[in-house]
């Protein structure tokens, strides 16, 4: 069974199995979660980035897959990079958005990780409203079929933290 818990904090502070990343397409860093988890990770991270681009995503990472990377520095495992839907560009649709959180449970699964922390993911610069980001990524956890037990959103503010917690309940 697998329990959700809210965190208000800095992602890259988190010790979990994987950290799942609101990369961009490129997988090469960015700015928010992603800069933040390339810059605390360090470069191992943007290192098998470069190898995943060389390989199997020369065009990038589409948008509501997942893939993993080493973790680096970080106080986890795994970086599980997502790429999630710019709100205005997508058409606003949420089941992309949603499948963002499935597939990184899914690739969560394939690794054995039993601890995973999410973002918000696409309600920074993506634009994505924070009250509809929280209802789909909630929504989706709660019904993807997963062995990860520990299931943690981890909010950078309070109002993210407030916004999600009105949802969970």
């Amino acid at each position: 069974m697998t329990t959700i818990t809210l965190v208000q904090g800095d992602i890259t502070r988190q010790r979990a199995d994987a950290i799942v990343n609101a990369a961009n397409s490129s997988l090469l860093g960015g700015s928010g979660v992603d800069g933040a988890i390339h810059r605390r990770g360090g470069p191992a991270i943007l290192a098998e980035c470069r190898a995943l681009r060389a390989s199997r995503y020369g065009k990038g990472l589409p948008t509501g897959q997942a893939v993993a990377t080493t973790a680096g520095e970080l106080d986890a495992c795994w970086v599980i990079h997502t790429v999630g839907p710019v709100y205005r560009a997508s058409g606003s649709d949420p089941a992309l958005l949603a499948s963002c959180y499935r597939a990184s449970l899914r690739v969560a699964d394939e690794l054995g990780a039993r601890s995973v922390a999410f973002p918000a993911i696409s309600t920074g610069v993506y634009g994505w409203p924070l009250d509809d980001a929280a209802r789909v990524a909630l929504r989706a956890v709660r019904e993807t079929d997963t062995d990860v037990e520990d299931v943690r959103f981890v909010l950078f503010d309070e109002r993210a933290y407030e916004v999600f917690a009105a949802q969970n309940r």
